[in-house]
């Protein structure tokens, strides 16, 4: 990595810790209630996880990644660096070089990035005990991504992490986040049609999304969403729509059923 490039990434992630130490996350312990997804005879909420910086953490894998790929292409890594993140390869590459967006060639990139920089990730904080109660629990729930299947079935083997049974990546879809397509495929699989609140999806899914891109993907889904301020300032993650704003997933619990509705607590979360 350049000098500059190198330089300007370490200002943007100091600018975004210094907001991170500044923002007050002690908003009181709040109970959501969905009316849910039946399954089993119970109501459920659908939860879409977005991977990268939801789920894991593999921001310094990605660096490498991307600089690699920049030096490669005789670009400044920081050019690509400060639109990469949440977005597919193939978007990214479209950009900076035509004749490499294919899925041919993307899908052979990411196969070998959780092999090669594997010591480089980490999961997020209560993401395995959440995704683990949720599988125990029979509560749908999928991943929603821009990467392709090979770069999330090397990070979830690699950290050792639950397997969905539903998965939305790049190349199932026409367009990436922004775009509603992916988080509208997500529903489809696990059986909802439609988006939109004529089909109660903000009262039955949560979308957890950490990028701005992908917040507004979920919000444009017909979704309510929650945001991780793991990767983004929390003022770009509070700008994209999320509903609701936490650190990381340790601040979220599934509680079951009562009533007839599922119920989840969120904890520490960003006081506005």
């Amino acid at each position: 990595m350049s000098t500059t490039s190198k330089s300007e990434e370490e200002q943007i992630r100091l600018h975004n810790a210094q907001e991170l130490e500044q923002a007050d996350f002690s908003a009181p312990p709040e109970i959501l209630e969905f009316s849910g997804f039946v399954c089993f005879l119970h109501k459920l909420p659908i939860f879409l996880f977005d991977m990268d910086g939801t789920i894991i953490d593999s921001t310094e894998a990605i660096i490498q990644h991307w600089t690699q790929i920049a030096s490669e292409l005789n670009i400044d890594p920081a050019v690509i660096l400060a639109t990469s993140h949440g977005r597919r390869s193939i978007d990214v590459l479209a950009v900076h070089d035509p004749s490499k967006a294919n899925w041919e060639y993307v899908n052979s990139l990411e196969a070998v990035i959780p092999k090669r920089y594997a010591s480089s990730a980490v999961e997020i904080p209560g993401a395995r005990t959440l995704l683990a109660t949720l599988s125990s629990a029979s509560a749908p729930w999928a991943i929603v991504t821009s990467g392709t299947r090979a770069l999330v079935s090397g990070w979830l083997e690699v950290l050792g992490l639950t397997r969905p049974e539903h998965l939305v990546c790049a190349q199932d879809v026409l367009n990436g986040k922004p775009d509603p397509s992916c988080y509208q495929l997500g529903l489809k699989k696990i059986g909802m049609e439609g988006s939109g609140n004529d089909q109660g999806l903000e009262g039955s899914v949560l979308v957890v999304e950490d990028a701005p891109a992908g917040i507004r993907a979920g919000r444009a889904a017909g979704c309510k969403v929650l945001g991780l301020a793991t990767s983004h300032a929390v003022g770009e993650v509070v700008g994209a729509g999320a509903d609701w704003v936490v650190r990381d997933l340790s601040s979220v619990r599934f509680l079951g059923c009562r009533d007839g509705k599922a119920r989840v607590e969120i904890r520490d979360a960003l006081v506005r």
